[in-house]
C-alpha cells in the first residue's frame, strides 16, 4: 500500500497545500508525485461515483493502479456531459463553465470545485512565481471583465484573486458589458508613464488586439515605464481575426512600450485548477518567442498521448496533451485535453486545437464514461 492511501482527505488535502504553498518552481521527486497521486486517485475513485464507474469498467481501480502515468484520463469533453466532482454537486464553493466558443448548442462544460483552498494556493503561486519573480507589487490593469459579469467564468474569478492578493492602489478593471473602457484605460495609461508607476495589465488576447487597434486609430502611444509587464491569455478560437504571437508582441511594443520579455502567456482550462506560464517577466531568454515553452508547477506533470489511441508518446513527439494536475482534488485530476503539443522536459509546447473537432480517442472515451454511468445506476 502506498504511504498516501492511508492519509485522511484532510491530511491529503493538507499535504497538497503545503506542496503547493511551496512554489511554482518547488520541484516534487517522482517518487512522491507518485504517492501523491495515487492518494489523489484513490480519494477520487471512492468520492467521484461517475469517475469511479468509468475506472472500474477499464479495471482500473487503487488496488490495481501503482503509477501515476496509469491513472484513467477523462476527457474535458465530458464535463459538458455529467458533474465530475467528489461529493455532493449542490455542495460545492464554485461552479466554473467554459466560455461557450465552440460553434453550435453544446452544453457548456462545467468544472464543480468543493473547495477553493487549493484553487487559491495554485493560481497565487504560479502567478507570483512569473509575473511577480521581482516581489513587486503594481497596479493591476485588467481587461478580463470582473465576476460580477462573468460570475462563472475561472478566468475572472483567477484574475479578481491576483487582483486581491498583489494588486496595488490603482488595480481597476476595464472591461464591462459594453466593451474596453477606452477612456479610462487610456487615462490610466497616462497616468502611470506620466507618475513613472510600472502597471500590470492582465488582458485575453483577443482583447489586446481591439486595444491596440484602438490605440492606433487614435493615434495614441505609450512608453509604460520600465518594470511594466502583461499578461495574456486564451487565443483567437472562434474569432474573425487572428494575429500571431509575434506580431501581437511587436504591436504590444510600439503602442505600450513593453518589450517581449516582459510579456507572459498564460495558459488555463476551466476544468484544471492550475495554470502555466510560458516564461518570467523580465527573463532574458523570454524575448526569443520561438525558444519558450509553457512550464508546469511542480504538482503538475504533462504528457501527449496519441489521438487515435491515448496511448502516452515518447518526449519530444507530437500528439495531444494530457494532463496530471493534483490541486484538481474534489474532481478529476487526470484531463485529457483536445490540445495539439509535445512534452519537454518540464513543460510542453503548444501547437492548437487537434485538426478534428473531437481526436476519436477522446470521443470514444468520452463514449465509455457515459456508458459507464448509465450501467452504473
Amino acid at each position: 500500500m502506498n504511504a498516501a492511501a492511508g492519509m485522511g482527505a484532510g491530511n491529503l488535502r493538507a499535504e497538497l497545500l503545503r506542496r503547493i504553498e511551496a512554489g511554482s518552481h518547488a520541484e516534487i521527486a517522482d517518487a512522491d508525485f507518485n504517492t501523491l497521486a495515487l492518494g489523489v486517485f484513490r480519494y477520487q475513485f471512492q468520492n467521484n461515483s461517475p469517475y469511479r464507474a468509468f475506472c472500474e469498467r477499464r479495471d482500473a481501480t487503487p488496488r490495481t493502479v501503482r503509477q501515476w502515468s496509469a491513472i484513467p484520463a477523462v476527457p474535458t469533453s465530458a464535463f459538458r456531459a455529467v458533474p465530475l466532482v467528489c461529493g455532493d454537486p449542490a455542495d460545492v464553493e464554485a461552479v466554473f463553465r467554459t466560455s461557450g466558443t465552440t460553434v453550435g448548442p453544446e452544453r457548456r462544460g462545467e468544472h464543480y470545485v468543493p473547495d477553493l483552498t487549493l484553487y487559491h494556493a495554485s493560481l497565487r503561486a504560479g502567478f507570483a512565481a512569473h509575473l511577480l519573480p521581482d516581489g513587486a507589487r503594481l497596479p493591476v490593469l485588467s481587461l478580463i471583465p470582473p465576476p460580477r459579469e462573468l460570475p462563472d467564468s475561472s478566468l475572472s474569478h483567477m484574475v479578481n484573486a491576483v487582483m486581491t492578493e498583489f494588486g496595488a492602489a490603482g488595480s481597476a478593471y476595464f472591461m464591462g458589458p459594453a466593451g474596453i473602457d477606452h477612456r479610462d484605460l487610456i487615462e490610466a495609461l497616462r497616468s502611470a508613464e506620466r507618475d513613472n508607476q510600472p502597471v500590470c495589465v492582465l488582458a485575453t488576447s483577443f482583447a489586446l488586439v481591439h486595444l491596440l487597434d484602438a490605440l492606433r486609430e487614435r493615434g495614441e502611444r505609450f512608453r509604460l515605464p520600465a518594470g511594466s509587464r502583461l499578461m495574456d491569455t486564451g487565443g483567437f478560437k472562434g474569432r474573425s481575426r487572428h494575429v500571431s504571437r509575434n506580431e501581437l508582441y511587436d504591436l504590444i511594443g510600439s503602442e505600450l512600450g513593453i518589450p517581449p520579455a516582459w510579456c507572459v502567456n498564460e495558459y488555463g482550462m476551466t476544468e484544471m485548477s492550475s495554470q502555466f506560464y510560458d516564461t518570467e517577466a523580465g527573463e532574458p531568454a523570454g524575448s526569443v518567442l520561438a525558444e519558450r515553452v509553457h512550464r508546469r508547477p511542480g504538482w503538475v506533470r504533462t504528457r501527449a498521448v496519441d489521438p487515435e489511441t491515448l496511448a502516452l508518446l515518447p518526449d519530444g513527439e507530437t500528439g495531444i496533451l494530457r494532463h496530471w494536475d493534483l490541486a484538481n482534488l474534489g474532481s478529476v485530476a487526470v484531463l485529457q485535453t483536445e490540445d495539439l503539443g509535445l512534452y519537454e522536459e518540464d513543460g510542453f509546447r503548444m501547437l492548437g486545437r487537434a485538426e478534428a473537432a473531437a481526436p476519436r480517442g477522446c470521443s470514444l472515451a468520452t463514449e465509455e464514461l457515459l456508458s459507464a454511468i448509465g450501467r452504473a445506476s
